[in-house]
């Protein structure tokens, strides 16, 4: 029975691209991320790895399980099919908890030292009124950086980096219904460390009483004090202002209309930001060419000659030269492997197809047995002996033939009928009297003499007790 072909699961057909279903092309083109764990075991190394994913949604692997035997070429092999640009590695080891950034396939790759972070459960536990906007993380965020434009090409390299890991803004076609979040990347140069926050953005109306607000906004305020709708916006304590008109720094006009309530276009709006975290407090130490590998462009702590940069730079040349040799000779032989397996299986297809000469064929034919038998015993052999078999004719079976008295094979003891005399009659075909007298065919002594009865010796041990 042929085996059924099994289906594809829900899982592969939705994966499965079909006509008119593809990405937009500029889904395609937004840089996606892969933020991963290595290193020794930490549960809140781990809870920072699941916020940061949060950071980077839409465009990274959100439900992603790496395991120990995962290397990063494993990573670097599927990037080409899902579109992945930058992967982000939160490693501890005994001496310190780092970040790393590299960009696939080839590099750089930034190591930032962590000295301190916060996840976002500690952080929404620490506000009084704090704000979740789960629509906000539909689209990619805001990137906001803050004093890098100092001197060094670290600095350059590093901006270019934290700016490329989210897709760019075009302000001509850009949707402001669609920043609804930032991330703040604000280098100080005197520490040298980079603070890292993550905040939701919301735009309330400026200009209005806070009783009006309510209304504006859709929130059923508290009538039961007043009469009518007019007390409840002439009374006192609804003239006070909102806590946003006191910043005007934070006042806008907004070139479009957004979907929360009282957000016209061209008219005064106030921007509040609400953090959403994980923070996190980090220091540049240094900057390889390759991906986690390669020469160092630049370090924090150790700085070398250019006799040391140059003796590394030819080590490393040396084992590409190496690699790319034996790489070569791999091949090589590989090739020729394939090309002696191809021959010999050839020389196996040519010797199937030699055609046998004529005075073989003479030789290949089938002997007399019966002939041979005569010959070598000098008598003719039975007729069944060497005859050649009949199709036509049904082959005898060797099994044993069925009991024809209706015994069964299993049975161990034959059916004996109730009719004692039927049974008797049947038993007296074979008469044999032993020497004793007894019949052996029913078992019963002669009649003309009985049976003694044999003492027991239970009796006797039962009256042995008695006398005692």
């Amino acid at each position: 029975m042929a085996k059924k072909k099994k289906s594809k699961g829900r899982v592969v057909k939705n994966n499965i691209p079909a006509l008119g279903n593809e990405e937009p092309q500029e889904v395609l083109k937004a840089p996606h991320s892969f933020v991963i764990h290595r290193g020794l075991p930490c549960p809140k190394l781990n809870d920072l790895t699941r916020d940061f994913r949060k950071v980077m949604e839409p465009f990274t692997a959100m439900n992603l399980k790496e395991r120990k035997s995962n290397k990063i070429k494993d990573f670097v092999s599927l990037s080409g099919i899902f579109h992945v640009s930058h992967i982000a590695v939160f490693s501890r080891s005994k001496e310190q908890v780092s970040w790393k950034i590299g960009r696939l396939p080839r590099g750089p790759t930034l190591t930032f030292k962590i000295h301190q972070f916060t996840l976002t459960s500690d952080v929404i536990a620490a506000q009084k009124k704090p704000y979740i906007d789960d629509k906000a993380f539909e689209s990619a965020p805001l990137v906001v950086l803050n004093s890098f434009s100092g001197e060094g090409k670290h600095l350059k390299l590093m901006a270019q980096m934290f700016q490329n890991m989210f897709p760019t803004i075009n302000v001509s076609t850009v949707k402001l219904a669609k920043i609804r979040r930032c991330v703040l990347f604000s280098y100080n140069p005197t520490s040298k460390l980079i603070d890292v926050r993550h905040f939701a953005i919301r735009v309330l109306p400026v200009g209005v009483t806070k009783s009006v607000k309510k209304l504006i906004t859709g929130k059923i305020p508290n009538m039961s004090r007043c009469e009518d709708i007019a007390d409840f916006i002439e009374k006192a304590n609804g003239l006070s202002d909102s806590e946003f008109e006191d910043d005007e720094a934070s006042h806008v006009v907004l070139p479009q209309d957004l979907p929360s309530k009282g957000n016209l276009e061209n008219q005064k709006s106030a921007i509040k930001l609400y953090e959403l975290g994980p923070r996190m407090t980090i220091q540049l130490m240094k900057i390889e060419e390759g991906l986690f590998n390669g020469e160092v462009l630049f370090h924090e702590y150790v700085v070398k000659t250019e006799e040391e940069k140059e003796a590394i730079r030819r080590k490393i040349e040396k084992r590409k030269r190496l690699k790319q040799d034996r790489r070569e000779e791999q091949e090589i032989n590989k090739a020729k492997k394939e090309e002696a397996k191809e021959n010999h299986k050839q020389k196996c297809l040519k010797g199937m197809k030699i055609e046998k000469p004529e005075n073989q064929e003479a030789d290949d034919e089938p002997e007399d047995d019966a002939k041979y038998f005569k010959d070598e015993v000098g008598m003719e052999p039975d007729q069944e002996l060497f005859a050649p078999s009949d199709p036509k004719r049904p082959s005898k079976s060797r099994k044993r033939p069925a009991d024809v008295r209706g015994f069964s094979k299993d049975s161990k003891k034959r059916k004996v009928s109730n009719d004692k005399g039927e049974n008797s009659s049947k038993k007296g075909k074979f008469p044999f009297k032993s020497p004793s007298g007894k019949d052996k065919n029913s078992g019963r002594s002669k009649p003309g003499k009985p049976r003694s009865k044999r003492p027991s010796r239970r009796g006797k041990k039962i009256n042995k007790k008695s006398r005692k």
